[in-house]
């Protein structure tokens, strides 16, 4: 089975998972209802069309139609599409860019924003809301505890490159050389100032 397919059959079992099992988001839906939004993700060679309906989203990989909004970003953005006050600022940066009807794009931000994305909710039927609610608390501390693990390496490496080895400068030497070089080029202005001011005369 193609890689593609696949990529797009998880993506719109997540969708409508999240999206289109709570009645409470209803109204937020119906704002999407019949709309089309293009995502041209670039790392992918062709884009995703989410086609959205009363019941369900469907993600295709192929579509021949016109889209009411067209999106091109990079993956590494779609996580911070969830916060829809954040949209803006995507959008300035050209992180995200946004083709026809942005309206799509706003509403589908603000359904995902009202919507809980929680593994519980998923394990709890085979496993019951106990054992949900603790394999989800588990796997949120273990990628916390994974993130700040990280973190520390990446300050000890920092560290030891910096202040043991000295294979690269500290902040602080850094600072002093630039400081040290633009005075020496403000020095070098000033006597080509005087040199030409010596040769007019």
């Amino acid at each position: 089975m193609p890689f593609k397919p696949m990529v797009a059959a998880g993506i719109e079992r997540v969708l409508n998972t999240f999206l289109y099992r709570e009645g409470a988001l209803k109204p937020a839906r119906q704002r999407l209802h019949g709309k089309v939004l293009r995502v041209v993700l670039q790392e992918f060679s062709s884009p995703f069309v989410l086609a959205f309906s009363e019941r369900q989203v469907d993600v295709l990989g192929e579509w021949e139609g016109e889209a009411d909004c067209s999106v091109i970003t990079q993956l590494r953005v779609l996580p911070k599409l969830r916060d829809r006050q954040q949209l803006t600022a995507l959008i300035r940066s050209g992180e995200l860019e946004v083709q026809g009807d942005i309206q799509v794009v706003q509403n589908l931000v603000s359904l995902m924003d009202l919507a809980e994305f929680d593994p519980a909710e998923i394990l709890a039927p085979w496993t019951g809301d106990i054992a949900a609610e603790g394999i989800s608390k588990f796997l949120r501390g273990g990628a916390r505890f994974l993130q700040h693990g990280f973190q520390r390496q990446q300050r000890y490496v920092a560290e030891v490159l910096t202040e043991e080895w000295r294979l690269a400068p500290g902040a602080l030497e850094v600072a002093w050389f630039a400081e040290e070089t633009a005075a020496v080029e403000r020095a070098a202005d000033a006597l080509a100032k005087r040199l030409d001011k010596l040769e007019g005369k």
